[in-house]
């Protein structure tokens, strides 16, 4: 897949299988406060309820991304990156190699949810065109916060 360069290091983006379970959650687990279990992950990654891409600079998985496909319509589930590699590109070169693969098999929309005091991600999202539609007050278990929702209009971009 595509390839990025961090710090000299020769960072791709790779599609994840089961293999990479205990990668993702010591990933998952370093972003989030309620993450999901490997179970969760072997339902996604050995039944194909989801599908994760992730950036490995090295052996290294330096962020992923989770995403659902049902019809003509992805959504996003998780997109986490290593506090320490925050702001260099990775979360953007995730979502813009979603998005390209969702163009060419023909998506239509894309949906996601994000806490309404994570800025960042509200802004990296809204940079490829997602606009708010909802809120789904004290949505998220672990901090009782709110959930903004997103949609996506592909088949206009």
């Amino acid at each position: 897949m595509e390839s990025m360069q961090n710090n000299d290091i020769q960072c791709r983006v790779v599609k994840m299988g089961p293999e990479d379970i205990d990668s993702l959650r010591e990933l998952e687990a370093l972003c989030f406060d309620y993450h999901w279990t490997e179970e969760q992950f072997r339902l996604g990654l050995e039944r194909g309820a989801f599908h994760v891409l992730g950036i490995k600079c090295g052996n290294r998985i330096s962020g992923y991304l989770a995403y659902s496909i049902l019809l003509d319509e992805m959504e996003i589930l998780n997109l986490g990156v290593r506090p320490e590699e925050r702001r260099k590109g990775i979360a953007r070169k995730l979502m813009q190699s979603l998005l390209q693969k969702c163009r060419d098999m023909g998506i239509q929309k894309g949906f996601l949810d994000v806490k309404r005091s994570n800025t960042p991600a509200i802004s990296l999202y809204e940079s490829f065109g997602f606009k708010q539609t909802g809120v789904r007050k004290k949505y998220y278990p672990d901090t009782k916060e709110d959930a903004l929702l997103y949609d996506l209009d592909l088949s206009q971009t």
